[in-house]
């Protein structure tokens, strides 16, 4: 992994050997993985790695994805947020209520 992603956090890459990951080729898992479960830190990191286009470009297409990850970064790359997936599809199993 690039010297700039291995300053992320550790918990986010609990299941996998970090070093076996490729920043472009592992881009859209990296970044799901901060959107999940990252800090604000690893937040920065990729921002500065790959650009918010890149990261919209890739979110846009996770159908799954946490909704108010995807209006955060639908905010900061002027994408609309009826592009995403996660909006225009919805899910088998429905997730729990958030109380």
């Amino acid at each position: 992994m690039n010297s700039n992603l291995n300053r992320l956090s550790k918990h986010l890459f609990w299941d996998v050997d970090p070093q076996t990951l490729n920043p472009e080729r592992n881009k859209k898992f990296i970044i799901r993985r901060v959107l999940d479960f990252g800090l604000l830190s690893d937040w920065i990191i990729i921002r500065n790695y790959y650009g918010i286009k890149t990261i919209a470009a890739n979110t846009i297409q996770i159908k799954d994805l946490d909704k108010k990850a995807a209006a955060f970064i639908s905010l900061l790359s002027g994408t609309p947020i009826s592009e995403f997936s996660c909006y225009t599809s919805t899910q088998l199993t429905q997730k729990h209520w958030n109380f």
